[in-house]
């Protein structure tokens, strides 16, 4: 495994993070929903993961399933009470700010946001369901239009002051309302953002119009969500039967079915996987901290793991750009 790190800051993870959004009941509804894999299941992978140095974990406190929001978070909490290291060698980062939609204890508080009511209550339950007492990175699932960054900042600068994180970051949010949270850090002497957990992929360029030369400017990480674009990237163009796919996934791959047969002829001509290729390509930026794997099974993770050391040659980089081109559009994903 290979490491750098965590945007400014001193801290060194791995640039393959364990995405747990699939941790939940291990039950599926067919509709490509999350919670596939059971706890036992998770255990597995999360040893697995560990054993191969992967030591950023990333979760959220409503992974789940909306009948269970937080469930993930549990069965982290348990396997950590396992004990032998298993939470003194992980990178933790978890978010808040959705909404657990079968819940009644936030009252007419039960919407999305940031409030320091609502950032310092559900840190609190994260923190009881993890079986912890501190988590090193502690992220927005998304920017809240109706709060403002004083108090957002005033809630996180209490639980890093009080030792219950480490660092912050954010998700979902744009350059400019970085930079307002950025300057809003600084008026009040905080070390403010030191990474974004972002959409970016070959199909998904839209961030290098703004958001890579902010983050670079600003000693702010990336972390990349759904880094195969729900799956097509991951997918052989020539034999898509063999990797099952939700309506969704199908709609895609239809739409782009075209660019995805060159894309996979160019990764059979490299003789690596289209997974690969595509870590491979996305981990080439320097801007990249890390992307998340997120697997039901070890042998997801498994075939993933050289990505890491795969290096793509300049010409193969313009055949990638040939192939998805550079877009001053808003993402088709979005």
């Amino acid at each position: 495994m290979k490491y750098c790190r965590l945007g400014r800051t001193g801290l060194y993870v791995s640039k393959l993070c364990l995405g747990t959004a699939n941790f939940g009941t291990g039950k599926s509804s067919g509709k490509g929903d999350w919670g596939v894999v059971d706890e036992k299941g998770a255990f597995r992978i999360m040893d697995y993961a560990l054993d191969c140095g992967i030591n950023f974990f990333d979760t959220a406190n409503v992974y789940g399933g909306i009948e269970t929001r937080g469930l993930t978070e549990t069965i982290i909490g348990n396997w950590f009470k396992q004990g032998n290291g298993r939470r003194e060698k992980v990178v933790l980062g978890t978010k808040v700010g959705r909404v657990f939609e079968k819940s009644d204890l936030d009252g007419p508080n039960n919407v999305e946001g940031l409030s320091l009511y609502k950032i310092r209550r559900h840190v609190e339950a994260s923190l009881t369901r993890l079986q912890t007492d501190h988590l090193e990175l502690i992220q927005m699932h998304k920017a809240d239009p109706l709060t403002g960054w004083d108090e957002i900042w005033e809630a996180f600068e209490g639980l890093v002051r009080s030792g219950k994180a480490d660092y912050v970051g954010s998700s979902n949010h744009d350059a400019w309302q970085i930079m307002k949270a950025q300057e809003a850090a600084r008026r009040r002497g905080f070390m403010g953002l030191v990474n974004e957990q972002h959409l970016y992929t070959p199909l998904a360029r839209t961030p290098e119009l703004e958001l890579l030369p902010m983050v670079k400017d600003q000693g702010i990480g990336i972390t990349i969500f759904s880094p195969l674009f729900r799956g097509l990237l991951g997918i052989d163009a020539f034999h898509p039967e063999q990797r099952p796919m939700n309506a969704e996934s199908r709609k895609l791959f239809e739409k782009y079915r075209d660019q995805a047969e060159q894309y996979s002829k160019l990764c059979r001509e490299l003789g690596e996987t289209e997974a690969n290729v595509t870590f491979a390509w996305e981990l080439s930026r320097p801007e990249i901290t890390s992307v998340i794997v997120a697997p039901t099974c070890i042998e997801d993770l498994s075939s993933v793991l050289k990505s890491v050391d795969i290096v793509l040659q300049e010409d193969v980089l313009r055949k990638i750009d040939s192939i998805f081109p550079p877009t001053v559009e808003a993402s088709p994903y979005i």
